[in-house]
């Protein structure tokens, strides 16, 4: 083996992180032909160059690895997004409360102060001189219940405009708070960012410098990691027991994802062109009129889990320990998802990853 290969090789090893094998758009519930072994002649005259199935396959390992960090990544960039969306909108409702109060405030202090330069013009006498020199006795017992009901009403607007104040004051902590999570918020999503387009780009390197016929034999590779894991998944018998029926929503979701096959995976993208896996899930269950979390871990935590023998068309099944990726359940063991980085929107076998559980967004 080359230099170059031997290379390669080394720099696929050195690579860590964890994620999900995929299969190819259309294989997910067919054999993958085996991957051809070079004769012994071509093996000798190619020795140079050759890569073996072996090294391949420790390739593809490491290219999982790879896009499994970068799927991490895109969930922690697609939440820090969410949660700048909630924020920024938290901010614009502040403001306007603060506005609002404000010009609340500014009536008050008018009315308090025509009401204190009212009672300053009527003063200047006790009321006993007041009632000795007034030619009606009962005019003047009026006149003094104005007054004190003109008190009590001076009184409620300086209560109003105090605890406006507060108001204010409160307001403008929280719009500090929430400012300071924003600019967290951003630099957390720049750090995913980088370490997206790192992971991407260490895989595109290692794939780049396979020749053609190598890459080719690479995707069988994946192909038939993925028909094993779900023919593993079939022979349980798990397929008897599924039954369910899709909702009028659920329905409406799938429709939605499956008249996006084929278009390309882009972390952060949720469509309409391109998407990434919970991009996809939660645009069709928007479509069905439900809305659902932005990320897979989310979609995870917050929506209702049931078991895998009830799930039934339009649930969602979250993949991996870490909840790093999610795909629709269509039905007949097969599953509608946005796999990775270089795929398209596809179909394929639910048990071709490891499951980690089953949500359902209409429970």
């Amino acid at each position: 083996m080359g230099s170059g290969k031997r290379g390669l090789i080394t720099a696929a090893v050195t690579v860590v992180c964890a994620v999900t094998v995929l299969a190819a758009p259309g294989t997910a519930f067919a054999a993958p032909s085996p991957s051809p072994t070079p004769s012994p002649s071509a093996s000798a005259s190619s020795a140079p160059t050759a890569v073996s199935n072996k090294e391949l396959e420790d390739i593809r390992k490491r290219l999982e690895k790879l896009y499994h960090a970068a799927a991490v990544a895109t969930d922690q960039y697609n939440a820090t997004e969410e949660a700048a969306e909630k924020q920024s909108a938290e901010i614009v409702a502040l403001a306007k409360g603060i506005v609002k109060g404000q010009e609340r405030l500014a009536e008050l202090k008018e009315r308090a102060g025509a009401a204190a330069a009212a009672q300053y013009r009527s003063g200047g006498l006790p009321d006993e001189a007041k009632l000795m020199l007034s030619d009606d006795p009962q005019a003047f017992l009026d006149g003094t219940g104005r007054v004190l009901q003109g008190q009590r009403a001076t009184k409620g607007l300086l209560a109003e405009m105090t605890r406006i104040q507060q108001d204010l004051e409160l307001y403008a902590k929280d719009a500090s708070a929430q400012w300071k999570k924003l600019e967290a918020g951003r630099k957390a999503k720049a750090a995913a960012q980088k370490k997206i387009e790192k992971q991407i780009k260490a895989a595109e390197q290692l794939e780049s410098r396979l020749e053609e016929k190598e890459k080719e034999r690479l995707a069988e590779l994946e192909k038939e990691a993925a028909y094993k894991a779900q023919t593993e998944w079939l022979d349980s018998g798990i397929l008897q027991d599924i039954k369910g029926e899709a909702s009028e929503q659920g329905r409406k979701a799938v429709e939605y994802a499956t008249e996006q096959l084929g278009k390309p995976y882009e972390w952060g993208a949720e469509g309409p062109k391109t998407y990434d896996c919970s991009g996809l899930t939660s645009q069709a269950w928007a479509s069905a009129g439900q809305g659902i979390p932005r990320t897979s871990q989310e979609q995870w935590k917050q929506l209702e889990r049931i078991d895998v023998e009830d799930m039934r068309p339009g649930d969602l099944i979250i993949y991996n320990a870490d909840a790093s990726h999610v795909a629709m359940y269509i039905g007949d063991g097969a599953i509608i998802h946005a796999p990775r980085p270089g795929r398209t929107v596809t179909v394929a076998g639910a048990g071709s990853m490891p499951i980690l559980g089953v949500v359902r967004p209409d429970a």
